[in-house]
């Protein structure tokens, strides 16, 4: 039996928590909470002529819908007590306790914010939703019941304002109860928001469709009544249900190209039966009386979404010339879709009453946050948050079909840190539909990709620029951030052992009186000591000075520069050195493409400056253009080359030599194989750091029995 939409009356609310939840002490809390702000409200009336407790009655009543547990309903009986009424948050929490009070609290600070053209307000307004997500999913989904029931009323206020709600609605709210997998707030919120922020387009809709919903629904009825028949003639135990296409929805179809005779789902039924098996013999049964159309036929019980929804889709020709979209699932799958996340609650769970699984969905908008903590642009945040949590997403699947969400224009980088992070930093190539790829290659909704591995390898810095997600870029950035840190750990510790054996102390003496030094410096453990040394915040003579408490004199200061000074860097910037000649522009040649350690000469040319050959260059004209070059040995960057393998044709021949190059130190940018009878050949662009790196790659391929020969390819 179908719930209302709305009601009048606290009793309508009791029957509806008593559907799901058998407590006498919980239904007393609900009341009381009832009560509490009846008598915070007493005074209040909303701008529709209505008492204004029938907002929170309602927006409670609303999510038992959900079956939401016990204190988020008191929490929305209680939403509004702080912010329009005169209730003190000291106060929920002694009559209520700290959880509904949170919750309270935590919905009071959404509303206090609006959506409006100020730039500043419409960022902190994305930025409370995201916390809210962040901190507990409840406080959101309270906001999308309370929303959705202003909705309802929403003729009563100015039309701007109409509008301006309207598109705070679209924009934010909606595809947020998208994201967490409420269909029925979902759907309403879509439509009304529709109707008064595009209410020429809402009219349009409507005067497209040959009839009115309620012919429309007679339509799906009469269609239930057929397949209902031929259920009961084959014994199946089922439940089923129907419905007309929202006008949203056929208003968004239109919006993005679709003719209205290419609408195929205006009119959908939903099956439900009690396991899977009986999910995909249903299917048949509808088949063998209704032709289904071809291509439209959909399996997401074998392949769910991220959102964890199933069913199976399925659009026949039925009676009255109508296209019908049949959807079939189990009772379980049907509650997950309606309800998502909320589907999860139990009111007899302690904490936030979400399963864990739950807590990895919500996972993608704690890495969000990540954004606002790394002091990143407000325009940064949000641009995010609309690319990645309310943007457009893709579902690729692992080899062995897991399937994963990403923001579209994710990469093979973000895949691999959204499976572990631990896999992100091992990464060393990745597979995408069986072929080599790129790591900055973008990623498709039905790829398949592999991430190929090897324990040695390490991130590069390069792919911040590469990935698109906000987790993979902070997880690569703190990667870098740690190494940096051991870095200079390391070389504190070494300037401060040095010193202690410099003035030939005993090394134990110095440690016993770590806590003093600690102390005096105000730091917190030996490593924070050694890091402020070996950033140059602390000399190592001061701090060894602190132990023995004596002053750091000026000769103390001199002689520690140095002790510990460094060599000097060479300020060249080029690759390449040329004699007697500072800041020549230099260019390396695309054809021979020499790599540090090469023997090498310099050809002066018109508008590239000195260009570099290998010395055995066949392009080069020995002429008195030719000039003497050498590496500068302080360069750390790698270089382009070329080079060519054939192998024996055996399966992850490939990835054996992906993971060799990685091993050494070197990156693969392109493949292209060309395959033979009994062999393949790998023609690879790869980037190498030096010729001895080359060598050492080159001696390593040779010992696998599987290769037949490398060679470097000059052109």
């Amino acid at each position: 039996m179908e719930k209302r939409l709305e009601i009048d009356d606290i009793s309508e609310l009791v029957e509806a928590v008593k559907e799901y939840i058998d407590d006498d002490e919980v239904i007393k809390n609900i009341c009381k909470a009832y009560d509490y702000a009846s008598i915070v409200h007493k005074n209040d009336i909303r701008l529709s002529g209505e008492s204004y407790m029938h907002h929170p009655l309602n927006v409670a009543y609303t999510l038992t819908k959900l079956n939401a547990d016990p204190d988020t309903l008191c929490a929305a009986l209680l939403h509004d007590t702080l912010y329009i009424g005169n209730a003190t948050l000291e106060d929920i929490k002694e009559k209520f306790g700290d959880d509904i009070a949170d919750l309270v609290n935590g919905i009071t600070k959404i509303n206090k914010l609006n959506l409006s053209a100020d730039t500043e307000d419409h960022i902190n307004y994305y930025k409370k939703i995201i916390v809210g997500l962040s901190e507990d999913v409840r406080i959101i989904i309270i906001k999308l019941a309370e929303r959705c029931q202003n909705m309802r009323t929403l003729w009563a206020i100015p039309e701007d304002k109409r509008r301006e709600k309207s598109k705070e609605t679209l924009e934010i709210l909606v595809p947020i109860a998208h994201r967490l997998g409420l269909g029925e707030l979902k759907t309403e919120l879509e439509v009304l928001s529709l109707k008064y922020y595009k209410p020429n387009e809402f009219i349009s809709v409507e005067e497209q469709l040959d009839n009115t919903e309620e012919e429309r629904q007679q339509i799906v009825d009469n269609m239930i009544k057929e397949v209902s028949k031929i259920l009961d003639a084959n014994n199946i135990e089922y439940e089923i249900k129907g419905r007309a296409k929202s006008i949203y929805s056929i208003y968004n179809k239109l919006s993005k190209g679709k003719k209205f005779s290419e609408i195929y789902d205006l009119y959908a039924l939903r099956i439900l039966v009690n396991t899977v098996p009986e999910c995909y013999q249903v299917m048949g049964i509808i088949h063998s009386v209704f032709k289904p159309m071809p291509k439209r036929i959909k399996d997401y019980i074998a392949n769910p979404k991220t959102n964890m929804y199933q069913s199976i889709h399925t659009t026949v020709f039925g009676p009255f010339d109508k296209l019908y979209e049949i959807q079939i699932r189990t009772y379980e799958m049907d509650r997950i879709a309606e309800k998502g996340i909320a589907s999860h609650w139990s009111y007899k769970e302690k904490g936030k009453g979400l399963q864990d699984n739950m807590e990895q969905k919500l996972q993608m908008f704690r890495n969000i946050m990540e954004i606002n903590e790394e002091n990143e642009s407000a325009n940064d945040f949000v641009s995010t948050v609309k690319n990645e949590v309310l943007g457009n997403s893709i579902y690729v699947y692992t080899p062995r079909g897991d399937v994963f969400e990403l923001p579209k224009g994710s990469t093979p980088i973000d895949f691999a840190y959204r499976v572990h992070t631990g896999v992100g930093e091992k990464m060393v190539g990745a597979l995408i539909n069986d072929s080599i790829a790129k790591l900055d290659q973008e990623l498709e909704s039905g790829d398949i990709v592999k991430i190929i591995t090897n324990k040695n390898a390490t991130p590069s810095i390069e792919w911040i620029n590469m990935a698109k997600t906000s987790q993979a870029k902070s997880k690569i950035k703190a990667y870098f951030t740690k190494m940096d840190k051991v870095e200079a750990i390391t070389k504190g510790k070494d300037l401060f052992l040095k010193e202690i054996r410099r003035r030939k102390c005993s090394i134990n003496d110095v440690m016993d009186k770590l806590d003093i030094i600690l102390s005096n410096l105000k730091l917190e453990s030996e490593d924070d000591l050694y890091y402020s040394i070996g950033v140059g915040k602390f000399t190592s003579i001061q701090t060894v000075n602190i132990a023995f408490k004596e002053e750091e004199t000026k000769e103390d200061f001199v002689l520690d520069k140095i002790l510990n000074k460094q060599d000097t860097v060479s300020d060249y910037k080029n690759d390449v050195l040329v004699s007697n000649i500072a800041d020549i522009k230099v260019t390396l040649a695309k054809g021979c493409k020499p790599i540090k350690g090469d023997p090498i000469i310099g050809y002066i040319s018109r508008g590239q400056g000195v260009v570099i050959h290998h010395k055995d260059c066949k392009n080069v004209s020995h002429d008195e253009r030719v000039i003497d070059v050498k590496w500068n040995q302080n360069t750390t960057r790698k270089y382009d080359t070329q080079i060519n393998i054939i192998a024996i044709n055996k399966e992850n021949t490939l990835v054996d030599i992906i993971n060799m190059a990685s091993s050494n130190n070197i990156s693969v940018s392109k493949v292209n194989t060309i395959y033979n009878q009994d062999t393949n050949t790998y023609e690879l662009s790869i980037k190498v750091s030096d010729l001895e790196t080359l060598n050492k790659f080159f001696a390593n391929l040779k010992r696998n029995s599987d290769i037949k020969s490398v060679e470097r390819v000059f052109v």
